[in-house]
Parts: C-alpha cells; sequence; structure tokens
C-alpha cells in the first residue's frame, strides 16, 4: 500500500512538468513555518520560568518584553513563510491541473471515435475535469499540511521532552491514542469498505443526473421517484454503506479521539498530581509550576496537529480517488497508427470476412460479413434493429477496428492509412448531429477552418438553408442557442449537411440522416443530400426502405451476417428478409386512423 501511494505521488508530480520544484520548495517552506509556529511556546516557557523566579516582585522580570517580541517575530515570520509556501504549492496545483486536462484532451483525441459511444461527455468531464480540480486541493493545500504537520508533531514531540518527559509522555498518550483510532477507521479492513462508500456516492451522484434528465418523463406519465427504479436503489445503496460505515466503523474510534485529542488536559492533570509531592520535597517547585504552566499551554496544540493529520489523511484519499478517476482517461485505448502510412489509390469500400465483438459482449455484433462499394457506387445497409448496421458504417472511418478481417478504402486496409488521411476522405451524417454553441458560419467551417464566407454559404445553399438563414437576425452570423435563437431538429441536420458538403470529401457514411425530420424538412434534406452524394462513394443506413430503393446495392444485415444483397427489385423479387420487410413497410406507410378506427376497422 506505502508503494502504491507512492507511485501515485509520482504520477501526480509526473503532471506539474516544469513546476516540479516549486512543488518541494513549498512542501519545505511549510515545514519551517510549522517549526516557526512551535517557537513562541518555547518563549512562553521563558516568560513563566522568569515571573515564576521573582514572584511576587513581577517587574524584576526584566526580559519578559524581548520573549513577547521574539513570539510575536517568530509567530509573524511563521506567517509569512507559510504563505510563501502556499504561493509555490498553488502555482504548482494549477499548473499540474491545467496539464492533466491538456494532456487529457490530447490522449483523448487519439481514441477511436468508438470510445466517445461508451463514454458520455458527462462522464469524462467528470473524470477529467472533476478529477484535476480535486489534485488541485491535494497539491494546493494537503500536501503542505501534511509535510507541515509532520515537522510539527516532530517538534512537538522534542519539546514534550525538553522540560519535563513525565507530562510531555501524559500528552503524547493522547497522540497515540488518536492515530490508533484514526488507523482503525482509515486502514486495514476498513479502507475497502470506505472505499465502497465512496464508489456508492459516484453511483448515486450519476443515477441523480440521469433522474433530472428524465424528469419530464416521469412527470408525463404521473410517476414517483420510485419508479426510477436505478435512482432509487443508488440511494438505498448509498444510504446502507454510509449507515455501515459510519455507524458501524466510525461512531466509537471517533468518539475516542475526540475525547482524547480534546481533552488532553485530563490526560496532564493525574501526572501532575503524582509528582507534585516530590517537587515540592525536592525544592524545585518554582521549575515544577514553569513546566506544568508550558504544558498546560502546549496541549492545546496536540488537537491542532492531529486534526491537521486527520484532514490530510482524508485529502490523499480523495486524491487518489481522483488519479483513478483521470487513469480511466489517460489509459483509454488509443487509435494504433501505422509506421509505414499508405494512401488510397480509390475511393472503393470492401469489408472482407469482418468480425467485431463489443467489448464485455460474448455475441458478435458484425459475423464475417463481406461486401463491397466501388467508388461512385452507392450502397445501402438495412435490417431489423440490432442487425450490425451501424457497427458496419462505424468500422469504415475506424470507430473501431475489427475483430478480424479488413476493411478495405482505395485498396488499402483502414488500419495503414493515416488517421488524418482516413478522416478527410470520408464525411458523416448522424442521426443526431451536434452544433456547438457558435455561430451558423464557424458550425460549418469546423469541416474546413481555413473556408472563405462565399464557400461556406455555397454549402448552406447546396443543403437548402436558405429558409434558415432568412429568418435569422444575423444570418449565418447568428450564434446558435443565444437569445433564444434555437433550430428544430430537421433544421440542424440541414446545417450538419452544409458541414459535410464544405468538407467535401469523396466517400460518405450517412445514418439515417432524415430519421427525425417532419416531411417539409425531410423534402429539403433529400435535395442536400443529392447535392451531397452526386459522384461519391456512399454507405447509407437506412430504416425507411423508400430511401434506399434507388441504391446501387443493398445490403441486408441481419444478428450480424449479411443475409441477402442485390438491388431493390431483384431482392424485393427474392422473397426474402428484404421482400417482408419492404411489403410491411408498404402496409406502415398505408395504415391510418379514421374517426379512432384503423382504415381496416372504419372498412
Amino acid at each position: 500500500m506505502k508503494e502504491k501511494k507512492q507511485n501515485d505521488f509520482t504520477a501526480l508530480l509526473g503532471y506539474a512538468g516544469s513546476y516540479k520544484g516549486l512543488t518541494f520548495l513549498g512542501l519545505a517552506l511549510s515545514a519551517v513555518a510549522m517549526i516557526l509556529g512551535m517557537a513562541p511556546y518555547v518563549c512562553i516557557w521563558l516568560v513563566a520560568r522568569d515571573l515564576i523566579a521573582v514572584a511576587p516582585n513581577w517587574t524584576e522580570a526584566a526580559n519578559i518584553g524581548t520573549y513577547g517580541w521574539m513570539a510575536f517575530g517568530f509567530s509573524f515570520g511563521g506567517i509569512l513563510v507559510y504563505f510563501a509556501a502556499l504561493m509555490c504549492t498553488h502555482l504548482a496545483a494549477f499548473r499540474t491541473a491545467a496539464n492533466i486536462r491538456k494532456q487529457g484532451v490530447a490522449h483523448m483525441m487519439k481514441t477511436p471515435l468508438g470510445f466517445f459511444d461508451n463514454n458520455g461527455s458527462g462522464f469524462l468531464r467528470n473524470r477529467l475535469d472533476g478529477g484535476a480540480a480535486e489534485t488541485e486541493t491535494l497539491l494546493a493545500h494537503n500536501l503542505a499540511d501534511i509535510v507541515g504537520t509532520a515537522a510539527m508533531f516532530v517538534a512537538m514531540i522534542v519539546l514534550m521532552f525538553v522540560f519535563d518527559w513525565r507530562m510531555g509522555g501524559a500528552c503524547l498518550l493522547a497522540a497515540v491514542i488518536s492515530v490508533v483510532t484514526l488507523y482503525s477507521m482509515m486502514g486495514g479492513k476498513n479502507a475497502a469498505l470506505m472505499m465502497e462508500y465512496q464508489t456508492a456516492q459516484d453511483v448515486m451522484s450519476k443515477a441523480g443526473t440521469e433522474y433530472v434528465r428524465g424528469i419530464p418523463v416521469v412527470k408525463v406519465f404521473q410517476q414517483t421517484v420510485y419508479s426510477f427504479k436505478a435512482f432509487k436503489a443508488a440511494i438505498e445503496d448509498y444510504s446502507s454503506k454510509a449507515e455501515k460505515y459510519t455507524g458501524g466503523v466510525c461512531c466509537v474510534p471517533q468518539s475516542v479521539n475526540l475525547t482524547a485529542t480534546e481533552g488532553v488536559f485530563i490526560f496532564l492533570v493525574p501526572v501532575v498530581l503524582l509528582i507534585a509531592p516530590s517537587a515540592l520535597s525536592a525544592g524545585s517547585f518554582a521549575g515544577f509550576i514553569t513546566n506544568f504552566a508550558f504544558y498546560a499551554v502546549f496541549s492545546a496544540i496536540v488537537s491542532t496537529a492531529l486534526a491537521r493529520i486527520m484532514f490530510a489523511s482524508a485529502g490523499l484519499m480523495l486524491a487518489k480517488t481522483a488519479l483513478g478517476r483521470i487513469d480511466t482517461v489517460m489509459n483509454a485505448p488509443v487509435l494504433e497508427t501505422t509506421k509505414d502510412p499508405k494512401v488510397p489509390r480509390d475511393n472503393g469500400i470492401v469489408f472482407h470476412d469482418v468480425s467485431f465483438t463489443y467489448e464485455g459482449s460474448d455475441v458478435p455484433a458484425l459475423d464475417h460479413v463481406s461486401f463491397a462499394a466501388s467508388p461512385g457506387e452507392t450502397v445501402a445497409l438495412v435490417g431489423p434493429s440490432g442487425g450490425g448496421k451501424t457497427t458496419a458504417a462505424s468500422l469504415i472511418p475506424r470507430f473501431w477496428d475489427t475483430s478480424s478481417g479488413e476493411v478495405l478504402v482505395g485498396g488499402v486496409n483502414v488500419k495503414d492509412v493515416d488517421p488524418h488521411v482516413l478522416m478527410d476522405k470520408v464525411a458523416f451524417v448522424f442521426q443526431n448531429n451536434r452544433l456547438f454553441k457558435t455561430s451558423i458560419l464557424e458550425n460549418v467551417r469546423a469541416a474546413r477552418p481555413n473556408a472563405s464566407r462565399e464557400q461556406v454559404e455555397a454549402a448552406l445553399k447546396a443543403a437548402q438553408c436558405g429558409d434558415i438563414l432568412a429568418k435569422l437576425p444575423d444570418g449565418m452570423d447568428t450564434v446558435i442557442g443565444a437569445k433564444g435563437t434555437y433550430l428544430s431538429g430537421g433544421e440542424q441536420q440541414r446545417i450538419a449537411l452544409a458541414r459535410a458538403i464544405l468538407k467535401d470529401a469523396p466517400i460518405i457514411v450517412l445514418d439515417e440522416a432524415t430519421a427525425f425530420a417532419d416531411p417539409e424538412n425531410e423534402a429539403l434534406i433529400q435535395k442536400a443530400l443529392r447535392a451531397l452524394t452526386r459522384g461519391r462513394t456512399v454507405v447509407m443506413i437506412a430504416h425507411r426502405l423508400s430511401t434506399v430503393t434507388g441504391a446501387d446495392r443493398i445490403i441486408v444485415l441481419d444478428e450480424g451476417r449479411v443475409s441477402e444483397q442485390g438491388t431493390h427489385e431483384e431482392l424485393a423479387k427474392a422473397g426474402g428478409l428484404y421482400a417482408r420487410m419492404w411489403e410491411d413497410y408498404g402496409k406502415a406507410v398505408k395504415w391510418k386512423i379514421t374517426a379512432g378506427k384503423t382504415e381496416k376497422e372504419a372498412d
């Protein structure tokens, strides 16, 4: 466990870069500051010694003022040094957190795009941004407090035994009890229980976020929180683990800990009563009273030191959790790139005996799939839900890599093509396209940042976006989401099509581009699609079979296998799965409701 903590600390400092030295300087200054903070207690002892020596003639104690100024000087110096320590650790902490975020984003840029399908933006933000924020607290405060407290603890033990080892031992006993109780709560077998408690808290937070997003559905169907079983289960699990940890593990040890640290004086008094008679008979009663005064005042610092240790330990545990969250991003699989990249000779696509299984699944999403799309051809992927259509399309731009077999673009395995070259050759239009909260101009220009306004305007025109620009206050300079400016799903789809048209890629992947469009928008989208796909190799996924009747080839996927392939006319006559799907589609199109009855019932 000790080695693991050291590795965590080393990993954390690895993100500090050139600011690592500031961290060590800050830790050293924190230790010096805590030692300077102990010096006034020695001054108190000197004041008590001189006053008791001349009692009751207090005016004869000539050095009282000197000791007071010394105490003030040590205290003020400790504050200044501690301030300098925190300046160093904060600068290092901010740079470290910034580097974590930068390196995390840079690493995510190297991951397969499919990684973002399994890990949502909220999850990744919590892991990376939230984890980086928690490391700021560790580096800026906790580590400085840990080192400073360690230095203070050593100085405290030395001072305990300088004047009277018996009184010092009584004060130390409280510290020993506190350390033992803290370990009983956070160490050994209870460390795993605390980790379970923290994990349950994290799960409850995720479930709470999901529940809040689902409140409209809950309200529409007049349900309650109990209808959201995942949230209810997460709350109950967290409550159970919290009660088990706080009530079953921490209750008694924490009570003993607080009693010992806040009542150090109760350990000191019995010792004083035992040694007072011998001090009186030995004629050293004045020294005895001086030492007792010192330890009576000094005992208050024991609780402060131990409280620092407890909070610092909690900070270490939080930092360990934060590093674990950050590692989920930093350890994400990286898209492998070849050292000898090849350039595709054309825009043809070939699937050669391709199989693919998602991580954690035992059933292949694609099972020995083979088909081809010649340059300039339009190939449609159809079939029942879960048949593997989206999976097949996602292998072309390497959202994922095949488990076996090859996906070829221009006669070259996509794994042997430079990722940047591959991305330049492929444009995508998905069911749910995301627009950035910026102007329409910049949204479209994301496909080609150096494009001129005229080129963007031409792409918008080709995507049938004229009516959208006409109603916006600033045309294509209008910022999406600002001042109540929002677009419908179909309008967003047309903006996304303009982005794909501007990219001017030779290969187009369409994933049900008209799925959520109303009839008016669908007609405009179909016109835009004709402009986008003209002269290009197209792989399109469709559930609405009327959109694929003109495809050069239709691939029917069922349970991850190619069930049949051919033109619409060939497949409709074959009497297979496609023919049944086409028949069902025809019935669904004709189905309507009249006067509260289906057409069949009305007849």
